[in-house]
């Protein structure tokens, strides 16, 4: 009668995908504006340390990105 609708912290894909997603956004804006993510503490750090985990392992989160696409294109 109802659906239910699952949000991303509860569907372990969607999580996944929502990480990823915050990793390479926040890698991608430190590449073009350095000053806007550079504090390291509170609540903007998490950002920071979002852009830090992108820029040092770049080739394990590109790689993680490829598997989540293939999964969502055929899997699901």
């Amino acid at each position: 009668m109802f659906s239910v609708v699952q949000s991303a912290i509860f569907n372990f894909q969607s999580l996944l995908i929502v990480i990823l997603l915050l990793i390479c956004t926040c890698t991608y804006l430190r590449g073009l504006f350095p000053s806007i993510i550079k504090r390291r503490a509170g609540f903007l750090g998490t950002f920071w340390k979002c852009a830090r985990i992108g820029e040092r392992k770049s080739p394990w989160v590109s790689a993680f990105c490829i598997v989540m696409a293939v999964s969502i294109l055929f899997l699901k």
